[in-house]
């Protein structure tokens, strides 16, 4: 399976965001505590130009703990200032404010040499489609500031949001970037649902996870449908389908309706933590 997508709004949103970058003090970006390398734009990084970066490890009730622990390790070593958050609970949320005037300090200290007193810190939110940006603005916040929705492409314009007289936040559309230049970034991506699911074979999809999962989480998939343990994967999508009933017309196995459950169930955590992909 070949994992690309591009759309042309992406291209636009790329173009606005380089220009807004003049205007920010530092860059928080949000990735997938369970594909923190493959949900970390790379065009982010050459934007930049030497902005304070902040990390923030979202969805990190749905990816291994142990995991996830290594991961914030590995990129506060490459000099990201790392917050572990939920955005749907908060639980993480309230400790972002600290930390960006953290992140801000050499900032804030040259406005206060200058005489410049209580001037906002400009901060922009970036993050690939469905990664939660949204949801983590408006639980930052403290109300509804933004749409939000589980499928990628909910934001498509940029907007200011005052938290208060400290911080201004710029949101801005999910982007990807025009290549995976390593189809397993990817495959991840289509598993996290930040490229749209029309774009690929569901079923080859729930292949490959089920491969993962066997390998990785061997337990997960038999304890949560109840079914027989095994390592081929046909197997198990039949099980589940014998144990869920889903059959069409002559008994026959649904095996597109067994696929795009057990997809779901993944991406809502229903078979436990699961990262999947560690530090090299």
């Amino acid at each position: 399976m070949q994992f690309q997508w591009y759309p042309g709004h992406m291209t636009k949103a790329k173009r606005a965001m380089q220009e807004d970058l003049k205007l920010i003090d530092v860059i928080i970006e949000l990735v997938d505590s369970r594909v923190p390398y493959s949900s970390k734009n790379p065009d982010i990084d050459q934007m930049a130009n030497g902005k304070s970066r902040i990390l923030l490890m979202n969805k990190c009730d749905l990816a291994d703990t142990n995991v996830t622990d290594e991961w914030i390790k590995y990129y506060e070593d490459k000099g990201y200032f790392v917050v572990r958050v939920n955005s749907k609970s908060g639980s993480g949320v309230k400790a972002v404010h600290e930390v960006i005037q953290k992140a801000c300090r050499d900032k804030i200290e040259r406005d206060r040499r200058r005489g410049i007193l209580n001037r906002p810190i400009r901060a922009m939110i970036v993050g690939i489609p469905n990664v939660g940006k949204s949801t983590f603005i408006n639980s930052f916040a403290g109300k509804a500031c933004t749409k939000t929705g589980n499928k990628p492409g909910v934001t498509r314009g940029k907007q200011w949001i005052r938290l208060n007289k400290k911080v201004e936040l710029l949101d801005t559309p999910g982007i990807l970037w025009p290549k995976f230049e390593d189809q397993k970034v990817g495959l991840n991506l289509a598993f996290i649902g930040s490229i749209k699911d029309e774009l690929y074979n569901i079923y080859e999809l729930s292949l490959l996870l089920i491969k993962f999962l066997v390998e990785e989480y061997p337990d997960v998939i038999a304890e949560f449908y109840g079914i027989e343990n095994s390592t081929d994967e046909v197997k198990l999508i039949e099980s589940i389908a014998e144990r869920r009933g889903y059959l069409k017309s002559g008994a026959q196995y649904d095996f597109d309706k067994v696929a795009k459950c057990l997809i779901a169930d993944f991406r809502q955590g229903k078979l436990g933590k699961i990262s999947l992909e560690r530090p090299c």
